[in-house]
């Protein structure tokens, strides 16, 4: 829980009204920011501090109807797999709770998850694509394709659920930066 939340609620934008499940609770499972927060948070009866096998289980997620997750990636797969944790070999993060919302929200009656990310990388000075016909060598498989959504870009949208291998690759091609987008093509017909 952090300040942004904080502010939501004070604006009546989060409420849990909605939620079947802790219905008017915000819940969460570690909390970090302002002296101002930490002093909301002190005996708030709308608050719900709860260990992160709750929060973060898929299923208890998934009992949450509409429910939306938001993540990042470093880089895409014309499979749908997403890397978020390594550039190749090299370490950049953690899993954290991302392939549990993933799987969560996409489990979630009307639900939608999220993976956003800009089409390209400047590495060394030259542009790169993050999306790629196959994962760098090394990196890490955060979110397997079957549980990939939908996945953003600058350039739109591409839904995966329910997609054979072909539609995945065309649709992400679709969101790719436009200077790759023939290469992308090539490597998808391999």
């Amino acid at each position: 829980y952090v300040d942004a939340y904080f502010k939501m609620a004070q604006a009546g934008k989060i409420t849990g009204a909605k939620k079947k499940l802790d219905r008017f609770k915000q819940v969460y499972a570690f909390a970090m920011g302002s002296q101002e927060l930490y002093e909301y948070i002190d005996g708030n009866p709308g608050l719900a501090s709860y260990p992160v096998d709750y929060t973060n289980n898929p299923w208890v997620v998934a009992q949450i109807d509409d429910f939306v997750s938001i993540n990042a990636c470093i880089e895409i797969d014309l499979f749908g797999q997403v890397c978020a944790e390594t550039v190749g070999t090299r370490h950049i993060s953690g899993t954290g709770g991302q392939l549990d919302f993933v799987e969560g929200a996409y489990k979630s009656k009307n639900g939608q998850s999220f993976i956003c990310m800009p089409s390209t990388i400047e590495v060394k000075g030259q542009i790169q694509s993050r999306i790629k016909p196959i994962l760098s060598p090394g990196a890490i498989v955060t979110d397997p394709r079957t549980a990939t959504h939908m996945i953003v870009t600058e350039y739109g949208i591409a839904n995966m659920k329910g997609k054979s291998t072909w539609q995945r690759a065309e649709a992400l091609i679709s969101i790719a930066h436009p200077d790759f987008r023939d290469e992308l093509i090539k490597e998808a017909e391999k």
